[in-house]
């Protein structure tokens, strides 16, 4: 298993990666002058967690990390990868202790809509993420910021090959619902309760015809409006949370 090093900046995506993963940080860079409430917990999460602060001149900070919202905090991190891979998948279906509820991205390119993406999927209670790794955006620094905890929370799992683990997946007795805007079946009248992987396209071309051809059903979210389709993040919460509204209801029948 390799190592990968990367940096996550901000208040909560650092206090939230101090929370879920402290083993690790391996350095906390903190800004001369910084200070508040928000920055004393860090500083204890850190301690508690032995991780070595560095302080140092915000236009350090500032010039490491140009494009970056940094707030004075950025904490670099190495991770073991990878966490949960395309062969790892059947095992980590099988451990699932209700049926499984899954996210599938089909190469989402911008970093503010993955981690929008990761941050609804555990809002919704997403059991993993998968996301091939090429043709599609990394867990980059953007990521972590915008996802606000959630990539330390959803397991994600990169795979070389996403027809081949949209086979797996259905060889494992879950149902593939791809979201389409030319679909005849409306989101609201399928019914979203078992086990299954809601699948959806990246930016301007939805879903690849391959990863389209091997959905069971494809579902369409229905426009009031005079616009033809939604963001990918907002369309991805908007698929969640009516899963999640069913199969709610479905336990407390």
């Amino acid at each position: 298993m390799t190592a990968e090093t990367s940096h996550v900046y901000g208040l909560h995506a650092v206090a939230s990666l101090l929370a879920n993963r402290p083993g690790e940080v391996t350095v906390l860079m903190v800004a001369d002058g910084a200070g508040d409430q928000r920055l004393a917990g860090l500083l204890e999460a850190a301690g508690i967690a032995g991780v070595s602060v560095r302080r140092v001149a915000r236009r350090e900070l500032d010039q490491r990390f140009p494009d970056a919202r940094h707030q004075g905090v950025v904490a670099t991190v190495t991770t073991a990868i990878p966490k949960l891979t395309e062969k790892g998948l059947p095992d980590f279906l099988a451990a699932l202790a209700e049926p499984a509820f899954l996210l599938v991205l089909d190469g989402v390119q911008d970093p503010h809509n993955l981690g929008a993406c990761l941050r609804t999927a555990d809002a919704a209670g997403v059991h993993a993420v998968i996301l091939p790794r090429d043709r599609a955006a990394g867990i980059t620094p953007v990521v972590h910021k915008v996802a606000c905890g959630a990539a330390e929370s959803v397991p994600v799992c990169f795979v070389t090959n996403l027809a081949r683990s949209l086979r797996q997946l259905r060889a494992a007795g879950i149902w593939i619902y791809g979201a389409s805007d030319a679909a005849e079946q409306g989101l609201y009248d399928t019914e979203l309760t078992g086990p299954l992987a809601l699948v959806l396209g990246g930016e301007g071309k939805g879903l690849r015809r391959l990863t389209r051809d091997l959905c069971d059903y494809l579902v369409a979210i229905p426009m009031a409006g005079q616009v033809e389709s939604l963001n990918v993040s907002v369309a991805t919460g908007v698929l969640l949370f009516e899963a999640r509204r069913q199969r709610n209801i479905q336990g407390r029948t």
